[in-house]
This record gives structure tokens, sequence and C-alpha cells, in this order.
């Protein structure tokens, strides 16, 4: 049984019941059999199924984003964006996948040398709680325009989500055992990675957890896409626009409770602007209201789960132990929920807790540079290398930009995902990449096609 605790009461809000090992095998096979008609199906054919549920979605926009704030505590006014930006997914993927997936002639000795892009079949998608149809439809809009069908492994916190998701294909019309949830015990996971017949595998989460599902995926040569945790640098250089700057990167830092992998999470500041920058961020940060989520004017709402909320208490703590100063929150509050305050450390330097682990939360970390080369080294100290930030001028924010080591760079704007562009990181924050016409690459076959005769 899949038991959910509401993130904003504490209380328990409701129970779904998961799939015994019959049943994931059955719905693994009905993905099978479904497969092979959908990949006949024409591009225009497939993309009506996503735009009819895309139209779902903005029509239901306000229900289906009630489900977040419920099991994961996202804040209504974010939800409902969310639930915009899935659609958004579907209808970008519905438009251009054909043009993505064209065949492309090479020149070789043949009369006709070309690759062509194929569906490879039923693809598991596994994902976690804190974004949960934009993850979702990341997952699932190119993998089906390619002509695979998904099978959805949802986090157990959010079942209804998960639920929902699938029911708007239901809904749309689409053929029977294309999308399909699949709500698994953690234990079970396995077993469906390994099923002969999941032929990939979509993971979002931690990089523990990613290392795990890949080193599964890969004894059993299965093609895996890994979107892994951050612990992202922003840079903030003396001639940036302090103001834009503190505004985006506080943003970035409490979007969805800070739990987010590509938020904010090392604010690095050279030295020159630094108390200036620090204030700003404190000004925004402060004004910001968190209370209950389904209120649209709360600003944040609670971290998803207790064990999360005290783990990164936890990371606060370490670092503040360890020289660095609180000027905001930093404590766990009385009362019920999982709330955790906004918290600003500052005179954090790179080997604290809060900078060697990933936080996830509305706490936000400044470190100071000396120059712009060592706000670069400070950048690239870490094991991760998701998605970055660079204020400064345009042209050195380019330059730049080559040396971050992070599979996303953002210059002088909010780091954010966004359908047409691709998204992943390298080290342990992924493989592979997703959305843009890169990432509906990652699940076919990219077939090479030698035609005769021979050319001399």
């Amino acid at each position: 049984m899949l038991r959910v605790i509401n993130p904003t009461s504490g209380q328990l809000l409701h129970e779904y019941p998961a799939l015994d090992r019959d049943s994931m095998n059955s719905r693994i096979d009905m993905a099978n059999r479904a497969f092979a008609d959908w990949r006949t199906r024409s591009f225009a054919e497939r993309a009506e199924v996503l735009h009819q549920v895309a139209a779902l979605m903005r029509a239901e926009e306000v229900e289906l984003a009630r489900h977040m704030t419920d099991e994961m505590g996202k804040p209504v006014k974010e939800a409902r964006g969310e639930v915009l930006k899935a659609a958004w997914c579907a209808e970008h993927y519905a438009g251009h996948a054909e043009s993505y997936l064209q065949p492309v002639s090479l020149a070789s000795d043949a009369s006709h040398s070309y690759v062509q892009h194929l569906p490879l079949g039923p693809v598991l998608g596994i994902l976690p709680w804190n974004a949960p149809f934009w993850l979702a439809f990341r997952f699932c809009a190119p993998a089906l325009m390619a002509g695979n069908t998904c099978l959805l492994k949802h986090d157990p916190h959010v079942p209804a989500c998960a639920e929902a998701i699938v029911d708007l294909f239901a809904r749309a019309g689409a053929p029977e055992g294309i999308m399909q949830n699949l709500p698994l015990q953690t234990p079970d996971v396995e077993a469906a990675i390994r099923h002969p017949g999941i032929r990939a595998v979509s993971f979002t989460g931690s990089s523990a957890g990613g290392s795990k599902v890949a080193a599964m995926a890969a004894s059993e040569i299965k093609p895996a896409v890994m979107e892994l945790g951050g612990s992202d640098p922003a840079i903030v250089l003396a001639d940036a626009d302090l103001e834009q700057a503190a505004d985006l990167i506080g943003f970035s830092r409490i979007i969805n409770a800070g739990q987010s992998c590509i938020a904010a999470k090392r604010i690095i500041v050279e030295a020159s602007v630094y108390d200036r920058f620090v204030e700003l961020l404190k000004t925004r940060l402060e004004k910001l209201n968190q209370g209950d989520p389904a209120d649209p004017e709360t600003d944040i709402g609670p971290i998803a789960r207790e064990d999360l909320r005290n783990e990164l208490a936890r990371q606060v703590d370490e670092t503040i132990a360890a020289g660095a100063r609180c000027l905001l929150g930093g404590k766990l509050p009385e009362g019920t929920g999982f709330f955790y305050p906004v918290t600003l450390l500052v005179d954090v330097t790179n080997d604290m807790t809060a900078c060697r682990e990933e936080t996830f939360g509305p706490v936000a970390v400044v470190l100071k540079a000396d120059n712009a080369e060592h706000a670069l080294a400070l950048a690239n100290d870490t094991e991760y290398g998701l998605a970055s930030s660079i204020w400064t001028e345009q042209s050195r924010g380019e330059a730049m930009a080559r040396e971050i080591e992070a599979g996303q760079v953002v210059v002088n704007g909010l780091v954010k995902t966004d359908p047409r562009l691709p998204s992943g990181g390298i080290k342990r924050s992924g493989l592979g990449r997703e959305l843009g016409p890169h990432g509906i690459l990652e699940f076919v076959n990219i077939q090479q096609v030698w035609v005769g005769p021979k050319q001399e």
C-alpha cells in the first residue's frame, strides 16, 4: 500500500494499492502489445493524442494542480504553472517530433545511404515527487512521439498525480496501453527494469538512486537516461546587474520550497560586491510568505516529507557549526506540517556540508570569491555538474560558459528547463539528455541503411 502523508498537516491523506508482481507483468505485456500498433501510427496520429491530452490539462489546470498541492505541498500558483508547462511539452513534441526524427542522408559508397530513427519499445520512466506533471511529460512526450510506449513508475508519495496523468490519456482517446501507471513499491522496481519487455529506462532522482538504476539497466544492456542531483553554482561578478541577479537567484532558490535539482544552490559572489549582494538577497528572501500551499498568496510551502526536512536541518546545522553565519531562518519551526524556514547562510566555504551535499529546501548559501578565476574554480569544485548561471557582461559570460563543468549554463538569466532546449548533467549529475531535439533521440534505434549497388 502506498501511504501518503499531507506535508502541510502531517496527517494521512490517502492510501493507494501497489501492484503485485503479476499485475506489473500484465501491464508491461500490454505495453508491448500496444507498441506493435503504436509504432506504425503516423506522426500526425500520435500528435493528435498529445494535443488532446494537452487540451485536457489546460481545461482542468486547477483540478490537476490540486493533486500536487495536497500530496507534496507545492504552492497552488506554482502547481498551476506546472500543469501548463506539461501541456506545453506535449504540444511541443506533437509539433516538432517529425522534424527532429527526419532521416539523414550520409555520403558513402552506396547508391543511397542514410540514418533513420525508429522506436525501441516500452520505456520505463522512474520519477520523483518534486515536479510530478512536468517530469512525467518531459519523459513521455518525446518517447511517445518517437513511437514508443510508456510505463510510469512515479514516486510513491504522489500516486494521485500518477493516476491523473494516465487518466488524461484514457479520456483523450489514446490507444489502450500506450501510457500506463506502474505503482510499485521500491523493492519491486528492479524486477521492472530487468523485465525483458522493458526496452529502455528514464530515471530522475538522486545520484545515489541513479547509480543503482544505471547499474541495473547496464547489466541488462538497456539504454538509460539519468537526470540526477546538483549543487548548482550561480556566479555573480563585480560587473553584474546586482539587483536583477538578486531577484532571479533568490527566486531560483525558493521555487518549490527549494526542492529543485536545478535551483541555485551555491551562490558564488566576487569579493568587491559580496556585502552588497548579500544585503540585496536578504531583503528579497525575508519578504517571502511561507504557509498553506493552497493559499494563492503563499510563496513557499512545506518540505514534501518529514525525513527530508530533518535531513535539510542536519545540513544547515552542520554548516553553521563549521563557521557559516546564519542571517535568516536556520531553525526547525514549531507547529504542524513539514515546514522549514527560508534560510540564508553566508561566509560559507566549499568544504562545508551545504556545499558538498545537495540541499533540497529553501536554503540559500553564499560563498565569497577573490575574482572570476577563483569563482570558476569554486563552481567546478563539486562532484555534480547539472546547471549553472553566470552574472557578468554578456561576452565575458559566454566565454566563461566554456569553462563551467555543467550540462546547462545560463548567462544573466533564470536557470530553467524548456521543451525546446536539451537538459541534463555531467559527472554525478547524469547521463544523456532530455528535451529539445537531443532528448527525443535518446530512445530510438539510430538505424543505418545502405542501399546498393555499390558505387565506385
